[in-house]
């Protein structure tokens, strides 16, 4: 599993034993665990609710506390019945929502950088570059070497994503631009394997900053609060599938296990399309 969901996992598991010693009154044993009640797991959920974890926090947190309790199952011996009985809260049904097209070129245009240094500006075009020509993650985009740079004559990149899945990505000759100009105007030299994208004092960028240009941007540019970073992701596969209509190349791009996570951005394409109707149509207006 990727680092951040093993981190995720680890969380879980440590508010599920904290809640258990309080719960039962003292630390759990073995014994304690394989003797829980599904009304016990459930108040654990309130109890996570109560503190303000979402729908998508608690079916994180139950999947976490699966798999110790299937861990336990296998190597003590213990009863996991309550937890396989438990049923994963309901998810929203949230659609993503992706830039309009000129908005997201406006995004990733060197000319549209709030940043004070010419080379910095350069390096957060290169990063939106990325994240809207090849449908990055930021995280993804930041993990880059300088020996990864997809300069001129690189035509696809190899992504690790999630869960350790590999991708190959192609690059687009405006991205490669866009690259080539931020390391001609950076002023920090770096080893193959060091990072691509460095901050203002030479070490690896942090995500941070990213975030806080594309705020600049959202009101430099009238954009709404879902303007984020990973919102150009988004919008990379809703502009690939409203041009294509290819639902299983647009899913391998985005490195995604399962064609339904990419099926909510045909979802978006149809939302807009329908919005459109209702707008322009005689008939939708009468």
């Amino acid at each position: 599993m990727a680092e951040k969901t093993l981190e995720a996992y680890g969380r879980d598991v440590g508010q599920f034993l904290a809640f258990l010693s309080r719960h039962l009154g003292g630390l759990p044993s073995l014994k304690a665990v394989g003797a829980l009640r599904t009304a016990d797991l459930r108040a654990f959920l309130a109890a996570r609710r109560n503190e303000g974890a979402g729908a998508r926090t608690l079916a994180r947190g139950v999947a976490g506390v699966r798999s110790l309790v299937r861990f336990l199952e296998r190597e003590e011996g213990i009863n996991g019945a309550a937890i396989r009985a438990l049923r994963t809260p309901r998810q929203p049904r949230s659609l993503p929502r992706p830039l309009t097209v000129d908005d997201a070129l406006a995004v990733a245009d060197p000319g549209m950088q709030g940043a004070a240094e010419p080379w910095a500006a350069a390096r957060d075009a290169a990063v939106f570059g990325l994240l809207y020509g090849c449908g990055l993650r930021i995280s993804e985009a930041l993990a880059l070497t300088r020996g990864d740079a997809p300069v001129r004559g690189v035509e696809t990149l190899r992504i690790t994503g999630k869960g350790g899945k590999t991708r190959l990505v192609p690059v687009l000759p405006s991205v490669s631009a866009a690259v080539e100009t931020y390391l001609r105007l950076c002023p920090y030299a770096a080893a193959p394997g060091e990072p691509l994208f460095v901050g203002v004092r030479g070490g690896p960028l942090n995500p941070r900053i990213i975030q806080k240009a594309m705020e600049t941007l959202r009101s430099a540019l009238g954009l709404p609060e879902s303007a984020t970073p990973h919102a150009l992701r988004h919008s990379f596969a809703t502009h690939l599938l409203s041009a294509s209509d290819d639902l299983r190349t647009v899913q391998e791009l985005l490195g995604h296990a399962s064609p339904s996570t990419t099926q909510a951005y045909t979802a978006v394409d149809t939302r807009r399309l329908l919005q459109a109707y209702d707008r322009a149509h005689p008939r939708a207006r009468g």
